[in-house]
């Protein structure tokens, strides 16, 4: 078990109006809504506008969690933003956040792990306020991933959304939300899912995508179900507690058939497990607050329930969180 005397209070979520559904992508490339579903678990994903960026999405989102909860954030005193889609590379989001709500005195950062940005934004978050350092802290995960797909690449352009989801977490010395806590990395897999920067080179390996997502999708496959299968039951287990001890598993929404894959290695009941992908596509660090939204909308997640969170994705890089759902 970790430290902690943090609770998550309030979450908040935003997808964009716009929808682009799988029998749009039968009109732009060669491939029908019955294989999209079938290998993917996706059937729409939102699409941002031209002039709508992370930071917007991530505005709209706290503006969603205000509207939901009693709660205020003048006094939160850091802000982590989770984004692989900065609108520039500084400022931060994380600072334009800041400027937008006009709070007076936070820190505020972005954090760049890609699909599992968010659960390592709730670990940071957990970690400042337990070690005395603040307070209240919001973390966002936030992308608008269809800024940077290639959609002549048939095999990846079909999986990716725009979105963003905001948690609220304060201190709290009665009920902490979060148990346990890993992470991990497998740098030698970069080149299995990147976009190009400064560098078009890794170690020898010259890079394609001209700044778009390029993603070898069954090695990142094989990565995310390996993982998982690993880390899942090990992490239960050095918590002290059994897999049928879990209410639910909310892993990043990347690809239904990897969630079925895993549940189906470690004998995990696949109805427990919350998944965002169906109407809003991979939505990288947004994809689990999303889940975790729907879940509560679906009158699911209940409090008290004892709930894991694992991010996985560019990096390579993973992040379980293992959590009491308190919200």
């Amino acid at each position: 078990m970790i430290p902690s005397l943090a609770r998550m209070t309030a979450i908040g979520t935003y997808v964009p109006k716009s929808t682009l559904t799988n029998y749009d992508f039968e009109k732009m490339i060669e491939t029908s809504d019955a294989w999209i579903v079938q290998r993917t678990g996706i059937r729409e994903r939102r699409v941002a506008a031209k002039d709508e960026y992370t930071s917007d999405l991530c505005i709209a989102a706290i503006k969603n969690l205000l509207e939901r909860y009693p709660v205020s954030i003048e006094d939160v005193d850091f802000i982590i933003v989770s984004t692989t889609t900065p609108d520039f590379p500084f400022p931060s989001v994380a600072c334009q956040i800041q400027k937008a709500f006009g709070i007076q005195s936070t820190g505020a950062i972005d954090i760049s792990a890609a699909c599992a940005g968010f659960v390592y934004g709730l670990q940071l978050a957990n970690a400042l306020i337990t070690s005395g350092m603040n307070r209240k802290i919001l973390v966002l995960g936030s992308e608008v991933l269809s800024k940077v797909t290639d959609y002549s690449d048939r095999s990846t352009c079909i999986l990716f959304g725009d979105g963003a989801g905001v948690a609220l977490v304060e201190k709290c010395e009665e009920e902490s939300s979060f148990l346990y806590a890993t992470s991990g990395t497998d740098g030698k897999g970069g080149i299995h899912l990147y976009r190009t920067g400064l560098s078009s080179q890794i170690d020898t390996t010259t890079l394609s995508g001209n700044t778009k997502i390029v993603q070898n999708g069954r090695e990142v496959f094989k990565f995310a179900v390996n993982t998982l299968t690993r880390e899942v039951p090990k992490i239960i287990h050095q918590a002290g507690f059994s897999l049928e001890q879990l209410d639910w598993f909310v892993p990043h929404s990347a690809n239904q058939r990897i969630i079925d894959a895993v549940c189906d290695r470690i004998n995990f009941p696949k109805e427990k497990t919350l998944f965002s992908g169906e109407y809003f596509g991979n939505t990288s660090s947004a994809s689990i607050p999303l889940a975790l939204q729907l879940g509560m909308d679906a009158g699911k997640l209940k409090k008290g329930d004892l709930i894991l969170l694992s991010g996985f994705g560019g990096g390579l890089t993973h992040a379980h969180l293992l959590m009491k759902w308190t919200v």
